[in-house]
This record gives C-alpha cells, structure tokens and sequence, in this order.
C-alpha cells in the first residue's frame, strides 16, 4: 500500500487491531531538534574555519553519530576526535532543549492516544540515550516502554538493527508495528527491519514507494490510521 497525503489521515471503513507498537523515530519526528543540530554544526564547523551549507546540513539528517562526526571532520574540516565531536554537538543540543522543546505538530496527541490505548511505543533514535532520556524526562512517566539509541546499537540507521531491537525489547513482530519517521535513512532502517513506515516529510522530501505511507503532518493522525497501515 502505497499512500500520500497533505492534510488528512486516511480514514478505514472497517475497524482493524491496532498496532502491536508504534516505533516512534525522535529528531524532526517527535520534536523539532533537527534546526538545533545544524546550528550547531555551523557554529562548530565555523569555529574551525571551516564551511558548512544546506546541503551538508540535510545530507545527516537521520544518520548514527559516528557517521555524521566523520563528515565533519572529513568535510567540515573539524579537526577533533570523532567521539569529542559528538559529545560537545550533543552537550549543545541538550541545553537548547532544556530551553525549549520543540515539538513537532500532532506528536504529542498522537502519543497520548497510543498511551491511553495501551499501545506500546518505543523511541528509536540515533540521538545518543543523553539527549533521547532529556526529551523523554518531558513527558509523562511511560509514553515510552524502551529508548533505542544510537549508543545502544552496533549499526546504526539505515541499517535494521535500531528497529528489530526495538520490536524485541517490546517482544512484538516487526510487521504488526507501525514505524513514525522523517528522514529517508530513518525509513530504509524501518523498512529493512519488517516495519510498515509512516514517512512524515519535514526537512527532506520523502519518495513514495510500495508499502510506505507519505504525510506531510501527523496533525489529526489518530491510532485506528496508524492501523490500516499494517498489511491485513
């Protein structure tokens, strides 16, 4: 099933399980933190007086850390540890959400929803568990059963092992879930590990393909939408 939408959900005529779980992705899905990462980027590439544009910026949209420090160093021209490159962009990122958490349209209420319903949600991220527990400690207590993060895999995005990791810890099959993304590195990880993705564009365009629902907006998504995405 192949969907794009701009305003609404899809609505399902006739009423499905829910979800086993709802495999949440966090920067620009769940909050809006991707505008402070690039800042940072900038203001660490500039600090080495190196150049940072757009296209470098969205380039790491969704990819593990280690990767994105080493296009720094390589392209930003950041001449530091991988590992020290990670921990001052995340020291930073941490204190500009603390300041404000900015989160995306419809995530919240979609969230309480699945909590209300007794979905299980996890939160997969490449974030490290240090920024993922401060977005976390914002909410109530339990919106999220597990936090897969990028210090907790192997491989991160676009590789599978965040998803299934996520599906074992919730002990649910990955094709009875529901994977919320928006980057294309988020959406191969998804799709690679079994899991039906809602792709929800934001900073990157989203191609449409077999089995991957596009949106624009998880504003007015509800828990029954989520489930006429799963495979009857």
């Amino acid at each position: 099933m192949t969907q794009a939408r701009a305003d609404t959900a899809p609505r399902s005529e006739t009423l499905q399980p829910l979800p086993a779980a709802v495999l949440w992705d966090m920067d620009g899905t769940l909050v809006d933190t991707e505008p402070y990462w690039i800042e940072e980027e900038t203001l660490l590439v500039t600090e080495y007086g190196g150049s940072w544009t757009e296209q470098d910026a969205h380039s790491l949209v969704g990819n593990e850390l280690v990767a994105s420090a080493n296009y720094l160093r390589e392209v930003g021209g950041v001449p530091l540890p991988a590992e020290e490159i990670i921990d001052r962009l995340l020291e930073r990122v941490i204190v500009r959400v603390r300041a404000h958490m900015p989160w995306r349209p419809g995530a919240r209420e979609l969230l309480a929803e699945l909590n209300a319903l007794a979905v299980p949600c996890a939160l997969v991220t490449m974030s490290y568990q240090s920024l993922a527990q401060a977005v976390v400690a914002t909410l109530p207590a339990g919106s999220f059963r597990t936090v897969v993060a990028g210090d907790d895999v192997t491989r991160g995005k676009p590789h599978p092992e965040p998803y299934l990791l996520a599906a074992a810890r919730l002990q649910v099959a990955p094709q009875r879930c529901v994977a919320i993304e928006d980057s294309l590195t988020g959406v191969t990880s998804a799709e690679a590990a079994g899991v039906p993705v809602l792709a929800v564009e934001h900073l990157i365009p989203i191609p449409p393909a077999p089995g991957r629902t596009v949106a624009t907006t998880l504003d007015g998504w509800t828990a029954a939408d989520l489930s006429a995405l799963i495979p009857t």
